[in-house]
């Protein structure tokens, strides 16, 4: 969910996520309030995968939402790509222990480089991952390419999205108290900085729909949760790439 940035590390990169695998789903529920579960429930539930569905988690992490895929269908195939060894380490351990490994599989990839052919999956999710890809179009894309037609791409992120009533708590909480308490739990406070610069850099839902037309993605949602602290984008495949911006987002 929140990402670090170094010298030595590019957003997106797995180096730049192993330093904080140990701590992750513990900075994750303090900072969120303990929300994000029930965000990555509402991302899951809105692919609407058919029965016997295969799906796609893209920048899994430590496997939160490929495990949440699986507990919502018990028979959905899941594989989760990351390129954070450490995490994916961690994820493992998670699967094993939910005693899910013939059903969730966590390998290691990027966003903008998926190795599945074409029209591979029912649905593809990334929760909190595109805003650290280092080319968003171009994983958009992947994801979409790897998505059969009719299937859903959902997205799950954080972002300063304007004109929401709490607008300006939110943006002090992701701004000042998140970065701080990030770097309070994970003893890691300068990496925790990239996280406010990467919320603030995500494009304004507009924007990412845009990104969504182009990538050949139906917006069909494209809604705040718990006022603003994440954004919910659902898109559905069409048959072609469209060549214009059209369409509608509710």
């Amino acid at each position: 969910m929140f990402a670090f940035l170094t010298q030595e590390a590019r957003p997106g990169s797995g180096a730049m996520f192993d330093a904080i695998a140990r701590r992750y789903d513990l900075v994750n529920r303090i900072m969120s309030l303990g929300l994000d579960r029930w965000w990555r429930r509402t991302a899951v539930a809105a692919l609407k995968l058919p029965t016997r569905a295969r799906a796609l988690d893209v920048a899994t992490g430590t496997a939160d939402v490929a495990l949440e895929i699986a507990s919502q269908a018990d028979d959905v195939e899941v594989i989760g790509v990351d390129p954070s060894p450490r995490m994916l380490e961690i994820g493992r351990t998670k699967v094993t222990d939910a005693e899910l490994n013939g059903r969730v599989d966590l390998r290691t990839g990027e966003a903008e480089n998926l190795t599945f052919e074409s029209d591979t999956f029912d649905g593809v999710i990334s929760a909190w991952g595109i805003r650290n890809a280092a080319d968003r179009a171009g994983a958009l894309r992947e994801m979409t390419r790897v998505t059969n037609p009719g299937g859903r791409v959902a997205i799950l992120e954080s972002l300063e999205a304007p004109g929401l009533l709490l607008g300006p708590m939110i943006r002090f909480y992701t701004r000042t108290v998140v970065p701080f308490l990030g770097g309070l739990i994970s003893r890691r406070k300068q990496e925790y900085q990239y996280l406010q610069t990467s919320i603030a850099a995500f494009p304004k839902p507009e924007e990412f729909h845009m990104m969504m037309r182009s990538a050949g993605l139906q917006v069909e949602v494209s809604k705040p949760l718990t006022f603003g602290a994440c954004w919910l984008f659902v898109g559905r495949k069409t048959a072609e790439v469209p060549s214009d911006a059209e369409g509608s987002a509710s």
